[in-house]
């Protein structure tokens, strides 16, 4: 996962990571934003249909092993379970690859439980953070609807990390075998079943119901995910995450995602690892949306400086 070339990126990379800072306070060892979390293993087996959106190897082979992040929003990494602030939460998915050339090889999927984003590019994002540290965030809403919207997304409790849908927002560039191409989002949506909480159920839950109920789950039987892309149609936005797709668009089912075990000593290896929003991976490229490279260069930098703690 290589540092993008722009230095402008990088410094505004660095910029987002001191005011998440000051919002959330420094500590190091940790994520900036999805602080808390929880980390396992299980494998990805692809419908047939998958081969169809892509040639990409883990949509063609029969599985491919997978490491799974569940995470809690904002950077503070002992936020209750039950604080409004923990939503959305997260889901980024490892794809571990076969190896070319004696080099590890890995694609990823990054995604939240909203099925929004505050801001379409790094700048209006930055000026966001601004806002919510200043005390200004009503008049920022006040003169950026997108962000307003993302504001006002429902954003409910979950009963369990399993049985919640999460959403990856950006549109990537899927490409099959005869060079027919697609654009498409990824949803990952739970074999389970969604299910939320209230108000009242909130209020009786522990600080870490949510943390704690995941272990308790895959002890019992596996955790069940599967992955859907919704495919754009001819003018269709592909570089906004802001912008929404209308929601007769065909979908097509690439696969599930199976988890069965706890990663051993998580604290350390969330430290280690840094998911990449660009796929890196022959038959799916991400699109012109400006936060793929900004995001890039974000989760490198406060990775290497989670390694380094």
């Amino acid at each position: 996962m290589p540092l993008p070339s722009n230095e402008k990126l990088v410094a505004l990379s660095e910029e987002l990571i001191a005011q998440f800072e000051t919002i959330f306070g420094s500590h190091p060892g940790f994520r900036p934003a999805h602080a808390r979390g929880a980390m396992l293993t299980g494998t990805f087996s692809p419908t047939p249909e998958a081969a169809n959106l892509s040639s990409a190897p883990h949509f063609n082979q029969s599985s491919t092993p997978v490491t799974v992040r569940f995470s809690s929003s904002t950077g503070i990494p002992a936020i209750p379970d039950t604080d409004p602030n923990a939503n959305p939460r997260g889901l980024a998915i490892r794809f571990d690859l076969p190896e070319h050339d004696g080099r590890r090889v890995h694609t990823d999927i990054i995604s939240h439980s909203a099925p929004a984003f505050p801001t379409r590019t790094g700048e209006e994002f930055l000026e966001f953070l601004r806002a919510l540290a200043g005390g200004t965030v009503e008049d920022f809403l006040s003169t950026h609807p997108a962000t307003k919207a993302f504001v006002q997304t429902p954003k409910p409790f979950p009963t369990s990390f399993a049985r919640e849908g999460y959403f990856a927002l950006h549109a990537f560039k899927f490409t099959n075998s005869d060079g027919v191409t697609r654009f498409g989002r990824y949803t990952i949506i739970p074999d389970a079943g969604l299910e939320h909480l209230d108000e009242a159920s909130v209020k009786s839950k522990g600080e870490r119901y949510l943390f704690d109920e995941l272990q308790e789950r895959v002890g019992k039987n596996p955790i069940v995910f599967h992955i859907l892309c919704q495919i754009a149609e001819d003018g269709d936005v592909t570089d906004d995450t802001t912008v929404h797709w209308p929601k007769d668009r065909a979908t097509v089912n690439v696969g599930k995602v199976t988890l069965n075990t706890l990663v051993p000593d998580n604290e350390h290896e969330e430290k280690k690892i840094i998911f990449d929003p660009i796929p890196r991976v022959k038959g799916i490229e991400e699109s012109d949306d400006p936060l793929f490279e900004l995001r890039a260069a974000l989760y490198l930098v406060s990775g290497r400086r989670r390694r380094a703690a």
